[in-house]
């Protein structure tokens, strides 16, 4: 169940390009002596002090909180974007200037473009077709030039007629129900729409989603290649190993002609998020059986890959308990899965099968533990000999759902012992519902921003940064497990990153989207502020857009060899003027007033919705 909002907010239709009101209407009075602090700095290396606050102006929330204006800023996050990049377009630098050791390469973002069809069906912006960014930084001329083009799948091929350049939804996808389209008896479920991560490795730029194969992309023209079959050649039809003839490989069993034949399901499914080595130069990918979603227990498949995409490593895990993995983390010596627990929903289940409600309805969390599992899985086990059973997890002693890790590591001592720290963003099993992420609500194809911004009380409901530390004897023996609020920053934050140079070693930085708490319709999400913490002095930092603006998920650009030497790239997205800027931050000077060293202009007919997940590119 969901917690209280904070405050009602009435829901409306998406709004269309068209059809949206004058944006004259909806601007905030304007305030001539008083502006949001665009950085601000924490040092809190020795205080017991947990509570680490942004310092706010009560006259200052109540005029630029209003209510309608909070509501329709939301809606403009997600207003679809048609139009496509024909040949790549110079953005103008309307602040600051593009430095001249910005490193050459390509920021690429991944995201949806589409959420209604032009016969009155809307979709969850999870289910909208891939539409791809890219900004490429030319360091002789100090240009940036921008393009953006849809991903050509399977699904978007079907509903994109480019004669008439008009749109029919004929797939429902995981989170959608189609009310102009094929209803009852639509078995058009995994619609792959490579709208989540992207990545370019070994000459290949992939798009990549939540269940299917990804999508291949040439890189200059972002013209699809095709589907890349990353797994198909490397795995055979899914075994169930030493459970062999239980009870769910006989249910497995009846399950498979279902999902494979009738909704086209692939046996494996991909997930989005894979991890870099940075250390051994390897791309990481894991995937799960497509049965495991509606049995009570999960099968992942990690494959390894050197820059040619050959196949270095390969493990698979059996684990007993139904888990829906978004993300996960990985060491030298372990992929480490934190066990987000769910339950088939037997009435939602009927439901969707007859087409009357999304398929994820099937689902549903299952926080009947108190607890989270966390199952350390051996990458190399023949290098290690004799080592604990994976299959018993640690369990950490606080519940949560884990969101999204930005790194983990593990430090070893000269006795052998160890210790295992992840830093991810988690929430509440109370606040997470498979149903309703981004506030969508798919009986009325509308979003309700108030989903997002719940009242929490005393409760840490909403997503938060955490350190979650393991503490290992020689034997591999859990010996203590904490979860901690990162730096003791308490407020809402996601979409953590850091310097990818230093994926799975020990590193100093971690920078997130999180929310100044400004406005008190949107206290929480949309995300206006980047967050800088010092993992060793307890520091925090941030960057605050400003007002009636947002940002998305900030990348980290490696420049030189110290940690935070490079810069930081952010997308906003101001709303109220329907206009996307492309910022470029200095990582060094978060909590800064000259923090922000540029800011690009995406022309207006381009201004595209909020993007997911990025990847930078280097050309060198």
């Amino acid at each position: 169940m969901l917690a209280k909002p904070t405050h009602h907010v009435i829901p409306t239709n998406f709004p269309s390009p068209i059809k949206l009101p004058p944006v004259a209407l909806h601007r905030v009075p304007s305030l001539p002596s008083k502006t949001i602090p665009h950085a601000i700095s924490i040092t809190n290396p020795t205080s017991n002090n947990n509570h680490v606050s942004i310092p706010s102006n009560p006259t200052l929330d109540i005029q630029l909180d209003d209510s309608v204006a909070a509501f329709w800023d939301y809606q403009f996050l997600f207003v679809s974007q048609r139009t496509e990049t024909t040949k790549p377009i110079t953005l103008h630098v309307v602040e600051g200037a593009i430095p001249h050791d910005f490193p050459f390469g390509t920021y690429y973002l991944a995201g949806p473009g589409l959420f209604t069809d032009d016969h009155g069906s809307t979709v969850h912006p999870l289910d909208g077709h891939g539409y791809l960014r890219a900004f490429t930084f030319d360091g002789f001329t100090r240009e940036v030039k921008f393009m953006a083009r849809y991903v050509k799948t399977q699904a978007q091929v079907e509903e994109h007629d480019p004669v008439t350049d008009t749109w029919q939804f004929t797939h429902r996808g995981p989170f959608s129900v189609l009310k102009g389209g094929h209803k009852v008896g639509n078995t058009k479920v995994m619609k792959n729409v490579a709208n989540t991560c992207v990545v370019r490795w070994g000459e290949r730029l992939l798009c990549l989603w939540e269940g299917g194969q990804p999508y291949e992309i040439q890189s200059e023209t972002l013209d699809t290649v095709g589907r890349f079959d990353m797994i198909d050649g490397c795995d055979s039809v899914p075994d169930s190993g030493k459970n062999s003839g239980d009870i769910w490989d006989v249910a497995a069993g009846l399950l498979k002609p279902i999902l494979y034949g009738v909704f086209k399901m692939p046996p494996k499914r991909l997930l989005s998020h894979y991890k870099v080595d940075a250390r051994m130069n390897r791309l990481i990918t894991t995937s799960c059986n497509a049965e495991d979603m509606l049995l009570p227990r999960s099968s992942f498949t990690f494959y390894e890959y050197d820059s040619s995409f050959k196949l270095m490593n390969k493990q698979e895990f059996n684990i007993p308990d139904h888990l829906m993995i978004h993300d996960w983390a990985f060491t030298d010596t372990h992929y480490i899965v934190f066990a987000n627990r769910i339950k088939l929903d037997v009435a939602g289940s009927m439901a969707a099968v007859c087409g009357m409600s999304p398929m994820i309805s099937a689902l549903s969390v299952n926080p009947s533990k108190t607890t989270t599992p966390i199952y350390l899985l051996p990458r190399f086990p023949e290098k290690f000999g004799k080592a604990r059973d994976w299959q018993v997890p640690v369990e950490a002693p606080s519940q949560f759902w884990m969101l999204h890790v930005a790194n983990a590591f593990a430090i070893k001592d000269v006795n052998g012992n160890s210790e295992i720290q992840i830093h991810a963003a988690t929430c509440s099993y109370q606040w997470f519902n498979l149903q309703k992420v981004f506030g969508y609500n798919w009986q009325s194809g509308k979003l309700d921003p108030s989903i997002m911004n719940v009242n929490e009380g005393e409760n840490e409901l909403l997503p938060r940064l955490v350190q979650v530390s393991i503490q290992l004897d020689g034997e591999g023996n859990c010996q203590k497990c904490c979860v901690e609020p990162f730096n003791q920053w308490k407020r809402s934050s996601d979409f953590p990153a850091i310097n990818p140079k230093f994926s799975g070693k020990k590193n100093k930085y971690i920078y997130a989207g999180t929310s100044s708490g400004s406005r008190q319709t949107l206290p929480h999400f949309p995300f206006d502020t980047v967050v800088k913490l010092n993992v060793l002095n307890q520091s925090v930092h941030t960057w605050s857009v400003g007002r009636r603006r947002f940002i998305g998920e900030p990348i980290f650009v490696p420049k030189g060899n110290e940690e935070d030497d490079g810069y930081l790239l952010v997308v906003e997205y101001a709303v109220s003027i329907q206009r996307c800027y492309l910022v470029i931050l200095d990582p060094k000077r978060i909590g800064e007033e000259d923090a922000l060293i540029a800011r690009l202009e995406v022309p207006r007919h381009l201004n595209f919705p909020l993007g997911f997940h990025g990847f930078w590119a280097s050309d060198k």
